[in-house]
């Protein structure tokens, strides 16, 4: 497997549809990166692949581990209430039942805020039945996470088993400012980014991405057409669960050392792979642990992210012999069939034939 391979790979996916993509495989010392296509549809500026990029939900990850670091300090109970680090947040019976362990793995029955906080989505997971506008609407908007975490903790419980529910992750961030006396972003910084020495990783300080990258096309099942860019975004409405700024080496590189158990303890990495199953947001059943998930099988794990017009993929393979990161600058390109669900797009086929190049190189060419 040489790199003239998952260069093909890689402007297969732009050939289908997405603007641009960029990836780093990482093999041993070995090391390739690449990129395919343009960051910015108006002027033809080529994507890089040393671009920041919004990572979306990758970084539940991140906040995951710097909750651990917490619990092996003692200052957090895995399996204590939430309702008794943030009684007003969770109150009652609910506060009592939900341990930290289940905000963590989405097994606490808390629903998602979002449809909530963007009325155009209140039909979701109802596809056909939502509308983009507040995507415009709230592209400023400052959220106040406590008044998001109030939208999911009053809405209906969700039924088991357990469904994601970025509720949970911004209940994860206010515990870890509760117990540290700070913001969660900092102690997340100071706990895992800088501890893995991670040099391009960082949470927003604006609504902008500083240093070069790419723009951000959002399509929202075809409604958005032609897909309109939102990499200018205040992403308050997301914060610990999913606001992390990083690039594809520094997620291979912090996968990397995470599977190694060197940014938490090899008990807290244990647990972390202890897997539960959950519905995701897509509405399938799959198989979750704490901030850590496998990928396509128990060989690899990492995560996925979505933002408004981007996405990402990095996962590492636990024997510490390969990891891989996958960009892309456009998001939500099925459109809907007339039962409402998405349909196939040369892109999925793309990108899975892509992530399987990524996941099966044994030999990779440095460039």
């Amino acid at each position: 497997m040489d790199h003239a391979q998952l260069n093909a790979a890689l402007e297969a996916v732009h050939r289908a549809g997405v603007p641009g993509v960029f990836a780093e495989v990482r093999a041993g010392d070995q090391v390739w990166r690449g990129a395919a296509g343009v960051a910015d549809t108006g002027t033809g500026r080529p994507v890089s692949a040393g671009m920041r990029h919004r990572v979306g939900s990758v970084t539940k990850t991140f906040t995951a581990a710097a909750v651990l670091r917490q619990v092996e300090r003692g200052r957090i109970g895995l399996d204590t209430p939430i309702g008794h680090y943030l009684p007003k947040l969770v109150p009652g019976e609910r506060g009592r039942a939900i341990t930290v362990r289940m905000l963590i793995d989405h097994t606490s029955g808390l629903a998602e805020y979002l449809p909530y906080a963007y009325p155009s989505l209140k039909a979701f997971p109802d596809l056909a039945a939502t509308r983009p506008d507040s995507l415009d609407e709230h592209r400023f908007t400052r959220f106040d996470p406590v008044e998001l975490i109030a939208m999911g903790v009053g809405a209906p419980p969700v039924a088991p088993p357990g469904v994601y529910s970025n509720t949970n992750y911004l209940l994860l961030g206010q515990l870890l400012g509760h117990v540290t006396g700070g913001r969660a972003e900092e102690c997340i910084t100071r706990d895992v980014i800088d501890r893995a020495g991670l040099r391009d990783t960082a949470f927003p300080a604006g609504t902008h991405v500083e240093e070069p990258h790419s723009k951000l096309y959002e399509s929202w099942f075809g409604m958005i057409d032609p897909p309109r860019d939102y990499s200018v975004f205040d992403m308050s409405w997301v914060g610990p669960a999913a606001s992390l700024i990083s690039t594809v080496s520094d997620l291979n590189r912090f996968y990397e050392l995470l599977l190694a158990g060197e940014i938490v303890s090899p008990a807290s990495l244990a647990e972390m792979r202890r897997t539960v199953r959950i519905v995701s947001q897509e509405g399938k059943l799959i198989d979750y642990g704490l901030g850590l998930h496998p990928v396509e099988s128990t060989e690899f794990w990492g995560h996925g992210g979505t933002v408004w017009g981007g996405g990402t993929l990095a996962a590492a393979r636990a024997d510490g012999t390969r990891q891989f990161a996958i960009a892309v600058n456009a998001q939500r390109w099925n459109r809907l069939d007339e039962s409402g669900r998405p349909q196939p797009h040369p892109i999925d086929g793309a990108l899975a034939a892509l992530q399987r190049l990524a996941m099966s190189c044994d030999t990779v060419t440095n460039r």
